[in-house]
């Protein structure tokens, strides 16, 4: 296989269903909207982009298997396409022009190629494995913060998963008083794009799932920085929960990261 060539291939597949769900909120109502769990909403929208990313992708690569978010077809084998077809489905629900695609191909357990689009700004991410990482055809890199201090943070609020709430506060506090600030923008799959570009310098959050990291954590390696889970570890794939931060400051935020969540 080509991963280049795959990737191109992959960007343009996105981009194309990125058309169909622009499309889409321009006449989207609340009452399509469906109630997976606690905080966990859901669209036709989704299952639809869904659906057509999973034929897209069979015909690129057919012996691949498929992990899903809306249970298309989840069928795992050697190569993996990890497909979220809306990340940021309540930001899209409410009309917030924040929610991306990201798709990532697997193969036995190493994630080879990730893209990710954002689709209302038309930007997007793309990695494959010793590529390098690129934002709209063009080379990015992680920031060169130097100190947590002058760095700014992205994360994620627990929307159902309150197990680690004490922590996670804790975390935010410490970070309010020695950092430039946090943001929480909604959408796991782009916090981590902005961590690869340099936009902001380190992201956070638990309870995510493959489909939420698996693009953009490629991304952040190939662009020069680090991914790895709660306990500095690297168990962030499956491990529900990731840290990502440029390469200077990962030291100290993850001693920040350790020191609350024990």
């Amino acid at each position: 296989m080509n991963l280049k060539t795959t990737t191109q291939l992959l960007i343009d597949c996105i981009i194309e269903v990125g058309e169909y769900i622009n499309d889409e909120r321009i006449q989207f109502s609340y009452k399509d909207v469906e109630i997976k769990g606690l905080n966990d909403l859901v669209s036709y929208v989704d299952k639809e982009a869904e659906l057509i990313l999973v034929q897209n992708l069979s015909n690129i690569l057919p012996q691949a298997g498929f992990v899903t978010e809306e249970n298309t077809k989840n069928e795992p084998k050697d190569y993996n396409w990890i497909i979220d077809p809306l990340d940021g489905t309540t930001n899209f629900i409410h009309g917030i022009p924040h929610f991306a695609i990201s798709v990532a191909l697997e193969f036995k357990g190493e994630i080879i190629i990730g893209v990710v689009y954002e689709i209302s700004r038309k930007e997007c991410f793309s990695a494959f494995l010793k590529g390098g990482a690129f934002l709209n055809g063009t080379k990015i890199s992680v920031s060169n913060r130097e100190n947590l201090s002058e760095s700014i943070i992205a994360t994620g609020f627990p929307i159902c998963n309150f197990s680690k709430i004490d922590s996670y506060i804790q975390t935010l506090i410490y970070l309010m008083k020695n950092t430039h600030g946090l943001r929480r923008m909604g959408a796991a799959s782009l916090d981590l794009c902005y961590v690869a570009c340099g936009r902001v310098d380190a992201f956070f959050e638990y309870n995510l799932k493959p489909w939420d990291v698996a693009a953009g954590a490629l991304i952040i390696q190939e662009s020069g920085g680090e991914v790895f889970d709660f306990k500095g570890e690297n168990n962030w794939l499956h491990g529900f929960e990731i840290v990502a931060t440029n390469s200077k400051i990962k030291n100290e935020f993850e001693n920040v990261i350790k020191l609350n969540f024990k």
